[in-house]
């Protein structure tokens, strides 16, 4: 029997699980380092070093009890992330996250400079403060020394390689999330390098086929991964998707956890035309990911519980109660700023039609709607890639939350799929793996339960759809410029 280790580091945490041969959880063999949290820009700035422990200390736990022998490795990670290293592997820069926006103003200014939507199309990302080039502008003009210092740019998950394995190479589909890097080509962009003036040296080296194995000290560390060879080094957001059973255009995954995430995945190339509100990555050189991303979800929801001063117990309950966009509110839910669907660098969060008699509860549920109507335009533009798709959702913040998924099946008018896992993207990176070494076949034969589904109410959707009117036109007035 051939055993898999998989992680998943993520920025709220470390999972490790084993799996076996035919990408079934191994029972027992699970261990999960929890970070608090309590708000997006907690994380916007992480102690790499930190994490590499956590991960370290997360394979310990998971291995103390294990006497048999791994022969594969398989790695999920947080997307957009960026550290730099000098000359010996040491960090120049703390490690930046997508919920990082002191780059805002450089985002601005690389519109001003390049166009846009030519680099979108070529690279599947906007300007944004959550990609490297504007995190790359930011570090050359206000940090110069740190950046001079920097002889590798990388992500965490370069990182994390480069600490257990000694080599510091990226996989694509990690490299296809800077920014920089071209989804068609399979490489970085070059040309578009040069115009940055990021020097061609300092991007680390793209592998299409890993095949790394563990340093000395961590092999001598970790008897049972001595032979073990990294196969898979992911996104999370497509290692989630296909963790949910979602790896063709039958189905799109819904996520919400701190923030929130709508993405199909297929094989094949990127769309010739991509939706300006859309991004596309690729999760190996077969497959590509398309979708859009909310930096507010439920960490909004626990930020308003917290600062409203919600009774948690009873919030379900109480929102459950009111009536839809009955509230007399509209809500801009950018309290962590705007990824999909405009980009605006400079959008904040905004509470429009509050009352002497508007109530804690109706604020949650405004904001509830709000998140919702965001997906809905995001669906919008999927729906011209998957036009039939199931939506399945997934994430910690939905499952314990009936009524929100209620709301967002009511404002999408369609069918919300409960199902999956918790641990997903941690599945997701194993079955990639396995079916790399042809242990299994195609993840598109992969299949999931599906424990409830949440079917929408006409009549609510209707109404709906007048809010998401008035969030509409309140955005347009205020950023799309």
């Amino acid at each position: 029997m051939t055993f898999l280790l998989s992680i998943d580091a993520g920025t709220s945490g470390v999972r490790a699980a084993l799996f076996d041969e035919r990408g079934a959880f191994v029972p027992g063999a699970h261990a999960h380092n929890r970070r608090a949290f309590t708000s997006v820009s907690d994380f916007s700035e992480l102690d790499a070093d930190q994490i590499v422990a956590e991960v370290i200390s997360t394979i310990d736990e998971l291995l103390a009890n294990f006497t048999g022998e791994i022969e594969l490795i398989a790695i999920s990670a947080f997307w957009h992330s960026l550290i730099g290293v000098d000359g010996d592997g040491r960090p120049t820069t703390p490690l930046l996250t997508w919920a990082d926006t002191r780059a805002a103003k450089y985002a601005n200014t690389l519109r001003e400079k390049f166009e846009e939507r030519e680099l979108h199309a070529r690279t599947g990302c906007r300007f944004h403060p959550s990609y490297w080039p504007a995190k790359l502008h930011w570090l050359e003009h206000e940090h110069h020394e740190k950046f001079l210092r920097t002889r590798c740019w990388l992500g965490f998950a370069e990182y994390l390689c480069l600490r257990l394995f000694g080599e510091a190479a990226t996989s694509v589909s990690m490299a296809s999330a800077t920014g920089v890097f071209n989804q068609r080509e399979c490489d970085w962009d070059w040309d578009f390098v040069r115009q940055l003036g990021v020097a061609l040296d300092t991007l680390p080296k793209i592998k299409p086929q890993l095949n790394a194995r563990l340093s000395a000290s961590f092999a001598s560390r970790w008897p049972a991964l001595a032979q073990a060879r990294l196969v898979t080094v992911v996104g999370d957001g497509a290692a989630n998707n296909i963790g949910a059973g979602c790896s063709t255009k039958q189905r799109i995954a819904l996520m919400v956890g701190t923030s929130g995430a709508m993405r199909v995945v297929f094989a094949g190339q990127p769309p010739v035309e991509l939706a300006p509100s859309l991004w596309s990555y690729r999760v190996d050189m077969q497959r590509v990911v398309v979708g859009g991303a909310l930096s507010d979800g439920g960490g909004l929801l626990h930020w308003m519980a917290e600062s409203l001063k919600v009774d948690r117990a009873a919030l379900q309950s109480e929102v459950a109660a009111l009536e839809p966009d009955a509230h007399g509110l509209t809500v801009l839910p950018f309290w962590f700023g705007e990824r999909s669907t405009g980009w605006s660098s400079d959008a904040r969060g905004g509470i429009l039609g509050l009352r002497q008699s508007t109530t804690p509860v109706e604020i949650v549920r405004a904001t509830l709607e709000a998140i919702a109507y965001r997906f809905a335009l995001i669906a919008r533009a999927l729906d011209q890639l998957a036009p039939s798709a199931a939506i399945v959702a997934s994430g910690n913040a939905l499952r314990s939350s009936p009524v929100w998924l209620q709301i967002i099946a009511d404002v999408l008018g369609r069918p919300l799929l409960l199902g999956g896992s918790a641990e997903a993207s941690i599945r997701g990176a194993a079955l990639l793996a396995l079916e790399a070494v042809g242990k299994i076949g195609t993840i598109e034969e992969d299949s999931i339960a599906i424990e409830q589904v949440f079917e929408p109410d006409l009549k609510r959707h209707a109404r709906y759809q007048q809010g998401l009117a008035r969030q509409e036109e309140l955005y347009q007035r205020l950023y799309d410029l």
